[in-house]
């Protein structure tokens, strides 16, 4: 007999739409996935790859016992073992090197592979924080941005998405929207309906550039040299708003100097823009109300990702859009959860919370440091043997023999063929967490729909476990996850949080963020002078900070996400992998002198190192630039490896951030 459940669930994927899911369960088995037609901004759309999550969760491949290393790192050799095995192995290896080399040669290596509070930023803090293990700088992804869109606006957030349905005009920056932020697109269908204009700016005639109505090609890490461009035209055209300026900003006149430098003639050499097109971006966003910008991730994968982010976020202020419903701006809006991270986190256990850190960036670098070496590894949530910059360092450091490295994940990831231990993890499916949205207003609970599978354990309950054995008395490691979710909540200080209890996630799934025209902008501008800044202290440094040179390599390679996986997620999917390829993307100018057609096998290569992969020909991409989607896990058969052999692990000019797309190489048939 077939007996069918529903269940409610939230994607825990690092993407900003973090979608409500309703999940279909036969006889204790996840059949099907689809959108929460209840939940306000999901309304029952979900992407293609989440819809694929039955397939993932219940993939033939899934970890389920906890395993050691038997052979050489490199070649994917284990045995089963029990998690008493594992456990004893891990505490009796971390106290000889503690003993032997000092707490700081123990690094955890995390991200957002799962999104949940407590099981991404949860009991693993309180652990290592108590273990005073070294500090992690987890700055791998929007940091550069962040930072540059705090330095004008005092805090990395903006507009209420669902208002957008009512702008005027909406620019799309860096941003492939109908790959990573399906919902916006919705919105801004829905605003075009209402005779809204779509503009995209971007390097690559990605979908999204396709659906947009007007597109604007740059050469990529000229964003900056577009913004005070957009600016000088504006203040020439008078197309501002004094009144809002002078109300509500400060630094203006520093400001209007700076763009008289940007005329017209200089950013259309720098950006690869006519002369007109620019006149014709700046008339639309001049004399169009309201207007909304939504700012992407990809533009601070540059080494002037801080400066270009934040020059953007000044153009809002000039046109006076902010308070306008369905103006403004929007990098970002997980600011607006201010959790507890105090009770949440316990940095408290510490022992020395300003010692040693580690940028995730430049984790090869730190492997081959043995002045102050790095002894053991505790990887989860995150895969740096394919995401991470400069990966011949990188692999360089994760073999080497005295390096003890843990992986709990749901897969044999590239990062574990060189673990001595892997730990079987849970999917979201299987855990109690908290959800937030980087884009979206709404808190979700997310409860267990099945069982942990195996002998899977979650982040939470492994890292609360590992502590017993470690010997931590602290109370706080007695607490459970509704424990944990309520300190998160716990936050008086905070307008945003006001009232979400745990009762009210439970009994209703989510809850809205309380904003109002007193906690957001323009009413309340977070910076130190109370305005929004238009010229700042760090800007000398910013503009000082040049874009990398080529070392005679002529290509600038850009290596954005693709449409089915998430970073290296869903990339052992094969009925994914049927619907993308690794290409990479070269204009027609730059093939034919190399005699390249597509469907060519061509090597990609630089200082760093080399990657293979077959050619697609299109006028999408911009005479020298190279677009590749997709970060694919290792496949020797079909000489295939991460493009991130090519990536610098340089940082960038703000936050400490990936600088991914300031890569130059030179091509060759293979």
């Amino acid at each position: 007999m077939t007996t069918k459940t529903y269940h409610r669930s939230v994607c825990p994927l690092d993407c900003p739409d973090t979608c409500s899911l309703l999940v279909e369960k036969e006889n204790g088995k996840i059949t099907k996935v689809d959108g929460n037609p209840d939940h306000p901004v999901t309304k029952g759309t979900i992407c293609h790859k989440v819809r694929k999550m039955p397939e993932r969760t219940h993939h033939s491949d899934r970890l389920l016992y906890p395993m050691k290393r038997t052979g050489k790192k490199g070649d994917f050799s284990f045995e089963r073992i029990t998690w008493d095995q594992a456990y004893e192995e891990i505490t009796s290896r971390f106290k000889r090197i503690v003993e032997k080399y000092g707490i700081q040669a123990i690094l955890p290596y995390s991200f957002f592979g799962n999104m949940g509070i407590i099981n991404s930023e949860g009991m693993d803090r309180r652990f290592f924080n108590r273990l005073g293990a070294r500090n992690l700088e987890r700055t791998i992804c929007n940091t550069a941005g962040a930072e540059g869109y705090k330095v004008t606006m005092g805090k990395a957030v903006g507009i209420d998405p669902e208002e957008t349905i009512h702008s005027k005009l909406i620019i799309v920056w860096g941003c492939n929207l109908i790959s990573t932020n399906l919902h916006q697109v919705i919105y801004a269908n829905k605003a075009r309906k209402n005779g809204a204009k779509i503009v995209v700016i971007d390097v690559h005639r990605n979908r999204t550039a396709k659906w947009a109505d007007h597109f604007y090609q740059i050469k990529p890490g000229t964003d900056d040299a577009l913004a005070l461009g957009l600016i000088h035209l504006l203040i020439k055209n008078e197309w501002i708003d004094r009144p809002f300026i002078d109300r509500y900003t400060s630094g203006y006149e520093n400001l209007k100097k700076r763009a008289e430098e940007y005329p017209p003639e200089k950013v259309a050499a720098l950006t690869g823009l006519k002369i007109e097109q620019l006149h014709e971006l700046a008339e639309m966003y001049g004399t169009i109300s309201p207007s909304f910008l939504r700012i992407g991730n990809g533009l601070q994968h540059h080494k002037n990702g801080g400066r270009s982010t934040r020059l953007i976020s000044c153009l809002p202020a000039l046109t006076g859009q902010w308070g306008k419903t369905g103006g403004g701006a929007l990098k970002g809006n997980a600011g607006y959860a201010e959790w507890n991270t105090y009770k949440l986190q316990r940095p408290d256990l510490h022992p020395n919370p300003a010692g040693p850190s580690t940028n995730m960036n430049q984790i090869g670098l730190a492997l081959q440091d043995m002045a102050n070496p790095i002894k053991a590894l505790f990887i989860y949530n995150s895969n740096p043997a394919q995401v991470a910059p400069n990966q011949k360092l990188v692999r360089k450091g994760l073999m080497r023999e005295d390096l003890f490295t843990v992986v709990h994940d749901l897969f044999l990831t590239d990062s574990c063929r060189y673990a001595d231990i892997v730990l079987p993890a849970t999917s979201h499916f299987e855990n109690l967490d908290i959800y937030k949205s980087y884009w979206h207003l709404y808190l979700q609970l997310n409860e267990p729909v099945m069982a942990p599978l195996g002998e899977c354990k979650s982040n939470f309950t492994l890292f609360k476990e590992l502590a017993v054995r470690m010997g931590f008395e602290e109370e706080c490691f007695q607490d459970t996850e509704e424990d944990m979710i309520r300190d998160a909540l716990d936050n008086s200080s905070s307008p945003y949080l006001n009232g979400i209890t745990f009762e009210q996630l439970k009994k209703d799934g989510w809850a809205k963020l309380k904003l109002d025209e007193t906690t957001t902008f323009p009413e309340k501008i977070p910076t130190a002078s109370g305005k929004i800044e238009l010229t700042s202290s760090v800007d000398r440094l910013l503009d000082q900070r040049k874009q990398p040179e080529n070392k005679g390599k002529p290509f600038q390679l850009i290596s954005g996400p693709n449409h089915q996986f998430l970073n290296s997620t869903f990339s052992n999917q094969k009925s994914l992998q049927a619907l993308e390829k690794p290409v990479v993307y070269i204009h027609p100018s730059d093939a034919k002198p190399r005699n390249i057609q597509s469907g060519d096998f061509i090597e990609l290569f630089n200082d760093l190192g080399s990657v293979c992969m077959h050619a697609e020909v299109t006028e999408d991409v911009s005479e020298g630039v190279l677009v590749t989607q997709g970060l694919w896990w290792d496949d020797e058969g079909k000489e295939r490896y991460s493009i991130n052999f090519l990536t610098s692990d340089e940082l960038s000019d703000l936050g400490k951030g990936a600088t991914f797309f300031s890569c130059y190489v030179d091509i060759t048939k293979a």
